[in-house]
């Protein structure tokens, strides 16, 4: 028999009332053999700005033949709707512009599958996230993945370190353009995750720049701020500076504790090579 969960109302009545619509809707096709929701309205943080994001799982040799646009029309009339460079349909709806992000995958492997997220998807309330199981499968799933994210912090430590190595040393290249964006999109993310698993902050950690405001303590987003600038060869030559310096001083930070490697002599190099004027 298909579930039906118990409602569980959010921060954001609109993506509640969408998250009914599209249970409805699943209940409603037969092709469809389980949904499952994922992001910030199953972890509790669901806003106003919060998306609907989940996965739709067909029945055998309807994966191919579905209309995934047709079928999300019963939850809002779509302003647009394209698969993007994931291979996720994207939509957006015309009357809130609420975004959403859908996967419809055939339900074998797709099921079978979601045991394998531990570590990268948590859910601590299965019952919730998932809207239809016409079979039991899902739900058996699911709670596989009620355990909080914890990343064991030597390996990810020695990890971080290496990735904040290897992309602060393209800022030395001089191509403001590209470096405007490696300091934002490719050394922040590994640096506020060094960051937090030091704090001991680690429950967005797939998203490490989520709720940073509240998870990190003042200095910290500081030396963070001193990170950014605008596509200026001035301020992003200081930047740079200031982010590796503070590279660095986590890395230590993280050897003192666990005893990861620093490559001091290399570190070095990296900070000769930016303090170039």
């Amino acid at each position: 028999m298909p579930r039906t969960p118990a409602p569980r109302p959010s921060a954001s009545p609109a993506l509640d009332a969408r998250v009914a619509l599209l249970r409805r809707a699943a209940h409603a096709e037969p092709r469809l053999e389980g949904v499952l929701l994922y992001g910030s309205w199953t972890t509790g943080e669901a806003d106003a700005y919060s998306d609907i994001e989940a996965y739709l799982f067909l029945g055998e040799g309807h994966a191919d033949t579905f209309d995934g646009p047709g079928f999300l029309r019963a939850l809002g009339r779509p302003a647009l709707a394209h698969t993007n460079q994931f291979g996720i349909l994207a939509v957006v709806f015309e009357d809130d512009l609420m975004r959403g992000e859908f996967h419809f995958e055939e339900a074998g492997a797709g099921i079978a599958a979601v045991e394998g997220w531990q570590g990268m998807v948590h859910l601590p309330d299965p019952d919730a996230a998932v809207l239809l199981d016409r079979t039991g499968r899902l739900t058996e799933a699911a709670a596989r993945l009620t355990a909080p994210l914890a990343p064991e912090p030597v390996e990810s430590a020695a990890h971080l370190t290496g990735e904040l190595v290897n992309w602060t040393l393209m800022l030395a290249r001089r191509e403001d353009a590209r470096a405007h964006n490696l300091l934002h999109a490719m050394v922040a993310p590994p640096q506020l995750k060094l960051c937090r698993l030091l704090r001991g902050t680690t429950d967005h950690w797939l998203t490490p720049s989520r709720a940073a405001e509240e998870d990190l303590p003042a200095a910290d987003l500081a030396r963070y701020t001193a990170t950014t600038a605008p596509l200026e060869a001035a301020a992003l030559r200081a930047a740079a500076r200031a982010s590796w310096q503070w590279s660095r001083e986590l890395a230590a930070e993280a050897h003192g504790r666990w005893g990861t490697p620093v490559p001091e002599a290399l570190h070095a190099r990296i900070a000769g090579l930016l303090a170039r004027d």
